[in-house]
């Protein structure tokens, strides 16, 4: 786990800078940050949805798993837990905002996965000892255009990450290159959708979306049988 732990650190120092930084940041300002920090998120899924070897997997992926998040309502329950940290913060604004977009952000992609797999299995840590140097210095960025919600979400990604790399040895047999490249595409659109929400376009329930991530890992079992 000491990757997992170093990397949820990560999020908690580089999510404290930002609010050092938010305090003496103007609304004018935190607004254009927030803006162009989701046309680069926007740039960054397109980049990695583009990745698909198969466009059909993408999209029936997509499709499932919004139907399943729909069924479970996660977005709902994401929503409640953020809403249950801001009304225990006193002056404290957005922190439900800023906690599920960081931890959809730092958890739907492929390294969190792999990250996890190549600890649980290798005891190894590069994955995600990087990841941990990109989560903190996003969490700077986002911290000071969102606030405290940001820091919350290293409970997110210790639990999410920490859940993968002990069933590593399960899920190793299922997680095929292919699959997981088709994984990271469809996180690439969750991503993209993340964008979307941050410059108000739409409001899209992305939590809702979460379990397509995990989609292709049962078109690639429905394949083999």
């Amino acid at each position: 786990m000491t990757g997992n732990i170093v990397n949820t650190v990560a999020i908690l120092i580089g999510g404290t800078l930002g609010l050092v930084f938010k305090s003496k940041i103007s609304e004018r300002f935190s607004n254009i940050m927030v803006e162009a920090l989701g046309i680069a998120i926007m740039v960054y899924g397109i980049s990695q949805g583009i990745t698909t070897n198969n466009p059909l997997i993408l999209f029936t992926s997509i499709a499932l798993g919004a139907l399943i998040g729909e069924i479970l309502d996660i977005e709902k329950k994401l929503n409640e837990l953020g809403d249950f940290f801001q009304s225990r913060m006193k002056n404290a604004t957005g922190v439900t905002q800023g906690f599920v977009t960081a931890s959809l952000l730092f958890c739907v992609g492929a390294m969190a996965i792999m990250g996890g797999l190549q600890g649980g299995l290798q005891g190894e840590h590069d994955i995600l000892y990087a990841k941990a140097f990109l989560d903190g210095v996003m969490s700077i960025i986002f911290a000071s255009a969102l606030g405290i919600g940001v820091l919350l979400s290293a409970a997110s990604v210790f639990l999410y990450q920490g859940a993968i790399v002990l069933l590593s040895g399960f899920l190793k047999p299922y997680l095929a290159a292919a699959v997981v490249v088709e994984m990271t595409a469809v996180g690439g659109v969750l991503i993209f959708a993340i964008g979307i929400t941050m410059l108000k376009i739409k409001h899209l329930k992305l939590g809702n979306m979460l379990p397509a991530v995990f989609i292709p890992i049962l078109i690639n079992l429905f394949y083999t049988l």
